[in-house]
């Protein structure tokens, strides 16, 4: 079969690999419809997620029709459409019966591996290095899907591929950023981010009741969107992003901060931009936090930062002393897909999500690499690429 594999920094090939087969009993494998480019995957692209192997099959966002099922599953049969959640969870540990899907305690084949780096295991993702797995990822024709009974959404008949595709990441995603910041009708949240994360976190923030919502970015086509969806927006590159934030509030600063841009984070400010460069050449940094050391300082006492963006490793020169005199609560994690599913698919019907204006290149696997390096230049204001094989 065909699909986009990693070979190292900014080296992303679409070349033939053995096609998947069952491995367990609760497995199925589908053939892939739709798949995406995340956000996240930049991180291995431009080459800060340790534990990528060349040849790695890529890729976590994506959907399909189920060909062949292993003889324990009961849920899915051949010919059913399904979104795949990007974590990959047993359904059985404690954490996932506590709803805690991102870390399940049983589908991260590295597990060893992982709890020397974070301290304890993660849940197994697919396509996103060996410290969460090593699992094959959904940017090709076929995929194998552990634990079939227990992850995978089924897709109601009339819904289009692009209507639920980000049902498996980056909708859950931006609304769990939302949900971790219980918005109160008179909250200001202020989202740092305008990609797809960004502009799902803004409608559910919307959804939620906020007051009024600011998007902070630099892409023109981005925060024309984000606007377009009912956002007040700001260009840091063009205004203080600090300034117009207390602008908003009358001095006080947002109530609700939402981190969705992560490890890779831009900074206006140019002498900061560049001591994190260095420090991440030497090595002495993994991460980027500008959107982090900003957020503390700019949200009001007592408010809350959500940190759905990704983060790899260590970050340096945080204002923790400014988050724990000011009361700062912190909440963040991998999302927990199948917590929010179901309602999601249900509003997605309704009509309460915007799910596919800001789709901006369609392509196949073969447009796949380039279209990597496009996303990640953000060429003609690339916000969200879909690839179908």
């Amino acid at each position: 079969m065909k699909a986009i594999t990693w070979h190292g920094k900014h080296d992303m090939r679409c070349e033939s690999v053995p096609d998947p087969e069952i491995e367990d009993g609760r497995d199925v494998i589908i053939k892939t419809t739709a798949c995406a480019i995340c956000g996240s995957d930049l991180h291995f692209y431009d080459g800060f997620m340790p534990g990528m192997e060349s040849g790695d099959i890529v890729g976590h966002e994506f959907m399909g029709e189920v060909m062949e099922v292993g003889r324990d599953t009961k849920k899915l049969k051949v010919g059913d459409r399904i979104v795949v959640p990007f974590t990959i969870v047993c359904g059985e540990c404690d954490q996932c019966r506590r709803g805690n899907f991102s870390v399940c305690e049983r589908s991260n084949r590295n597990a060893d591996t992982a709890a020397k780096m974070f301290g304890h295991t993660t849940a197994g993702l697919y396509g996103y290095s060996h410290l969460t797995g090593g699992y094959s990822g959904g940017q090709a024709e076929y995929v194998r899907v552990p634990y079939a009974d227990v992850g995978p959404v089924k897709v109601p008949d009339g819904m289009t591929d692009e209507e639920v595709l980000f049902l498996g990441d980056i909708l859950p995603t931006g609304w769990q950023g939302a949900k971790n910041c219980d918005i109160q009708p008179t909250d200001t949240v202020a989202i740092w981010g305008a990609g797809p994360v960004g502009l799902f976190a803004l409608q559910s923030a919307i959804i939620q009741g906020a007051k009024q919502v600011v998007v902070i970015d630099e892409v023109p086509e981005r925060l024309a969107i984000a606007e377009r969806m009912g956002a007040i927006t700001i260009n840091f590159q063009e205004e203080s992003t600090v300034e117009r934030l207390n602008d908003l509030t009358q001095g006080k600063g947002p109530e609700c901060c939402i981190d969705c841009v992560g490890m890779e984070a831009h900074s206006g400010y140019g002498i900061e931009h560049l001591y994190d460069r260095a420090k991440q050449t030497v090595m002495a940094e993994t991460d980027r936090p500008h959107v982090l050391r900003e957020m503390i300082y700019v949200c009001r006492p007592g408010g809350t930062i959500s940190v759905p963006g990704v983060y790899g490793g260590l970050v340096d020169k945080i204002p923790f002393g400014a988050a724990m005199n000011k009361s700062l609560s912190f909440k963040m994690g991998q999302t927990h897909v199948n917590k929010w599913a179901d309602d999601l698919l249900v509003r997605i019907q309704e009509g309460q999500f915007d799910t596919t204006s800001f789709i901006s290149h369609r392509g196949t696997l073969e447009d796949g690499p380039e279209l990597y390096k496009t996303f990640r230049d953000k060429k003609d204001g690339c916000t969200k690429v879909v690839l179908r094989p």
